[in-house]
């Protein structure tokens, strides 16, 4: 009989390695673009295709969306660091105090205002470790992935710390293989023919070289594309492990400077687009090449099947909006109004899609709204991974898999006491508050409020501060309550001297 247990125990000994297959930890794709706008594909984020689509080619990003969902009230900061470190850390903007870009080591970057000083905020970034003044201590989601055994790459843009401070380097916060990772917030240039920022010699010609391609330098090789190429070496090695791997490509696209990816210049010039749309128009396709590139990797490997991919810009687009630098121009967030540094829609709400095997119905659409920070629960959730952080956002895996509405009663904060530099009335020393269809920006500096009711005027046309003062102060009073519980800043009033009032104090 000693021989026939064993036998007797295949079919418990199948099962067990049918529940192990049917458990395998996804691998996981984050696709994260730099200052894409809500219209700067060709994939509709509206109901209808509108002529900002029309203008660009984003045949991949149709190809995800046509596999996946897109969520079309997705939402950011109107800065890129701040964005990226409430991704990283789940953390509120108004937590985090990180409310703007981050670069020199104690040096602010704020514009000047006649009106108002900004606050102490944390100019120095986000760290998972304590002892650096002005800056933020979290946890990171990609350590969590890191220690549940996940492959962890960096890729392309970092921007989460000063130079000089520990959350300059991707590495600090769990991710095992960084490729070009910095304290930078953009690039001196996409050409190869230009070293990418750097002298003959290898000096970098400003804080904003890109490091680490050296063996591009010279060789006619788009940015965009050798991060991809870099990028899906990352991955061939990584397949090699046997184990779930994390990819993180946050690509320097489509940032300025706006330099013609020649690639696809023309023939954006033979559709008709004046040379600042087509190159602008060039940086898009090349994006788009590289998220192609990177879905073709993936299906040639027999990973189509186990890997989430998720698609995501880190605030609004340059806009005309903006009121800076008119002669420069070449994007638009219309019908959306303002762009990057706005906290109107256009600065806020980003092209995203999520295609999860198993999960996403393809081609669904989800309109139920959510923030940057989510992503950290989010993504350890679809990973199946534990954490015991405590953190702002929330998981939208429910929104995903139809379960339960989590933006129900959800109040979304934004908090941008700073001035970002930029001309223009519409970009500075702002708060934001959307509670289900209502949506509510409070200036620190003159006191406006601004009250849209998103589900009847999406495009935020027609300000009801004075028409409707009951839901005028009972997003006010919230607002409030809310950036105080989470030790939110405010600037100071150089006229009186003292901090400006809260929203629930006008």
């Amino acid at each position: 009989m000693k021989f026939l247990k064993p036998l007797l125990s295949l079919p418990v000994a199948a099962c067990a390695l049918q529940a192990v297959a049917e458990t395998k930890q996804p691998n996981i794709l984050l696709f994260m673009v730099d200052d894409m706008g809500w219209q700067d594909t060709s994939v509709p984020f509206t109901d209808s295709i509108t002529a900002n689509n029309r203008k660009y080619l984003t045949p991949n990003m149709e190809r995800l969306a046509a596999k996946g969902m897109k969520f079309t009230s997705a939402y950011a900061c109107a800065i890129s660091s701040p964005s990226r470190c409430s991704m990283i850390t789940g953390a509120n903007a108004s937590r985090h105090r990180v409310t703007n870009w981050t670069l020199h080591r104690d040096r602010t970057t704020d514009g000047k205002s006649d009106l108002t000083t900004p606050p102490d905020w944390n100019y120095n970034g986000i760290s998972m470790v304590p002892g650096i003044n002005n800056t933020y201590v979290g946890p990171s989601f990609v350590e969590n992935l890191r220690r549940a055994g996940y492959h962890t790459i960096h890729c392309g843009k970092a921007h989460l710390g000063a130079i000089d401070t520990p959350g300059e380097n991707p590495i600090h916060f769990g991710f095992e293989t960084n490729i070009t990772g910095s304290a930078a917030g953009g690039l001196a240039t996409y050409l190869s023919e230009q070293n990418y920022g750097h002298k003959a010699d290898g000096t970098p010609v400003s804080p904003f070289a890109i490091e680490g391609l050296e063996k591009y330098w010279g060789t006619g090789t788009f940015a965009t594309e050798a991060l991809t190429q870099e990028a899906i070496a990352a991955l061939e090695k990584a397949k090699k492990y046997n184990q779930p791997w994390f990819l993180y490509m946050a690509h320097y696209a489509v940032h300025v400077p706006i330099d013609r990816d020649m690639r696809f210049y023309q023939k954006h010039i033979d559709r008709g687009l004046d040379p600042r749309e087509a190159a602008y128009a060039s940086l898009v396709e090349g994006m788009d090449k590289s998220l192609g590139d990177l879905l073709d990797w993936i299906d040639a490997n027999g990973e189509a099947d186990n890997t989430i991919v998720i698609f995501m810009s880190d605030n609004g687009g340059y806009s005309a909006s903006n009121d800076w630098r008119a002669g420069e121009l070449h994007t638009q967030n219309a019908p959306l109004r303002g762009g990057k540094g706005s906290l109107l829609e256009g600065g806020i709400r980003e092209p995203m899609i999520v295609s999860w095997p198993g999960h996403t119905a393809p081609a669904s659409k989800c309109d139920n709204y959510l923030i940057i920070e989510d992503f950290f629960p989010s993504i350890l959730d679809m990973a199946g991974v534990e954490y015991t952080d405590s953190v702002d956002g929330v998981s939208f895996v429910p929104m995903i898999e139809g379960t339960a509405n989590p933006s129900q009663g959800r109040a979304l904060v934004w908090n941008y006491p700073n001035n970002w530099g930029m001309n223009g009335p519409a970009i500075n020393m702002n708060c934001a508050i959307r509670k289900d269809n209502w949506k509510m920006i409070y200036s620190y500096e003159t006191g406006e409020k601004q009250l849209y009711n998103l589900d009847k005027d999406p495009f935020e046309h027609n300000n009801l501060a004075a028409k409707d003062k009951k839901t005028l102060s009972r997003m006010s009073a919230e607002l409030g309550r809310l950036l105080r519980e989470r030790g939110a800043q405010r600037p100071t009033l150089k006229a009186t001297g003292l901090p400006a009032p809260w929203p629930d104090e006008i």
